[in-house]
């Protein structure tokens, strides 16, 4: 029995003895724990209703933008497209959800043929000029018109951020636009772990 105990406390010292894991490093701003973002309630480019929990069990992926755009809304959702060819069999766990700051003109059928042309697994959100202002708010996102060559012709400035979110659904990173493929698919991998 002696032998034992003293077996149990050696093992006991040994383990205390090992470093602690290193917390996780990624290259987007994390933001876990964070008290916004925590979710919507919007319609997909299908019509159907969705909710952040539809997509529990994926890493989920959220930019605001609008089908009009002319560089930033195109270019963060090519670098999505690219970031789940870098993934390879992974990407099947990751959803890119794009949700609209235009309600006015981003109709579903627009959107229908807009998002998904980046990438079939790609979704396109819609809501209400209310819902729209209640998610932006939820996620803190700033967009307002801006004047164009005519009533219909206007431009959005909008948040060029992005929100990602671990498979149970939490915040964790703001992605800055423009960080580039390699680095947004190096820290949904540490997510997808």
């Amino acid at each position: 029995m002696k032998k034992f105990l003293s077996l149990c406390l050696l093992a006991l010292c040994l383990s205390a003895c090992q470093k602690p894991a290193a917390p996780v490093a990624f290259n987007s701003v994390d933001i876990t724990g964070a008290d916004y973002a925590r979710g919507f309630e919007l319609t997909d480019h299908t019509g159907k209703r969705r909710t952040l929990a539809d997509f529990k069990g994926k890493v989920v992926f959220i930019f605001f933008g609008f089908t009009q755009c002319p560089d930033v809304c195109p270019t963060t959702m090519v670098e999505m497209a690219n970031v789940l060819k870098e993934l390879g069999p992974q990407a099947k766990d990751v959803q890119v959800l794009f949700i609209t700051v235009d309600p006015e003109r981003d109709t579903q059928e627009l959107l229908a043929q807009y998002v998904p042309a980046f990438h079939p697994s790609f979704i396109g959100l819609y809501g209400t000029a209310a819902e729209t202002a209640k998610t932006g708010k939820e996620f803190k996102v700033f967009y307002a018109k801006s004047a164009g060559s005519s009533p219909e012709n206007y431009n959005i400035d909008h948040t060029a951020g992005s929100y990602v979110f671990d498979r149970e659904g939490r915040v964790r990173l703001f992605v800055r636009h423009g960080k580039g493929a390699a680095p947004i698919a190096q820290d949904i991998r540490q997510l997808l772990k």
